[in-house]
Parts: structure tokens; C-alpha cells; sequence
């Protein structure tokens, strides 16, 4: 009886370890952390989302004025449509 592995017979790859190595390539975009469960974090997490989508909206809007007011541009003149 053999004891031992033998030299010719090897493991087969399983094709579950190729598709974790894929899916751990292609990370998922989004937050990645866990909501908060009290008032004071939820107040907190509300108030930071809004302030930080006002913040965003002021600069893509200073961004326009910027470039729109250049002769040759690719944005659309949205800072003059307010």
C-alpha cells in the first residue's frame, strides 16, 4: 500500500476559489459601514449627509461659473440659469 501522496496525482483547483479571487477584484462601491440606531447618531448622520450634499452643490455650482464663463467650454451655462 502507498503511504503518502503520490507524485503524479495532484489537487484539483476548485473554481469557488477563483470566483472569491473575482470578487474580491471587483469592490462595490458605497458606504461600508453600519447605520447608526440612536436619536443622537441618527441626528448626526442626517445632518452630515445634508450638509455634505450642500457643500458638493456649491462647488459643482462654482465649478460651472468657472468654466462657463470662458468662450470654450464643455459644461452647460447652468450658472447664468439661476
Amino acid at each position: 500500500m502507498v503511504q503518502g501522496t503520490t507524485k503524479g496525482l495532484q489537487a484539483k483547483a476548485s473554481s469557488n476559489a477563483r470566483r472569491a479571487h473575482k470578487a474580491a477584484a471587483n469592490t462595490k462601491k458605497g458606504r461600508r459601514n453600519v447605520a447608526p440606531k440612536k436619536a443622537a447618531g441618527i441626528k448626526q448622520a442626517s445632518m452630515h449627509k445634508a450638509l455634505s450634499a450642500k457643500i458638493n452643490k456649491s462647488v459643482e455650482q462654482q465649478m460651472v461659473n468657472a468654466a462657463s464663463s470662458g468662450k470654450l467650454t464643455i459644461m452647460k451655462n447652468a450658472g447664468t440659469a439661476r
